[in-house]
């Protein structure tokens, strides 16, 4: 069982809504404003705006 996930986000700036990795290896942007939405750790992704969904 795989225990990395895919998450539902929301730009805090522009309300987009995309999904990213759980465990994300770069920076992730937003597509539409480019702000930071996602910093990788080394392990689980430090989200940086609002989780609407953890999807499987």
């Amino acid at each position: 069982m795989k225990d990395s996930k895919f998450i539902k986000v929301r730009c805090g700036k522009c309300k987009n809504e995309q999904i990213i990795f759980g465990k994300c290896s770069t920076v992730v942007r937003c597509l539409v404003c480019g702000i930071e939405l996602a910093t990788p750790t080394g392990g689980k992704s430090d989200v940086k705006c609002n989780i609407l969904e953890v999807l499987d």
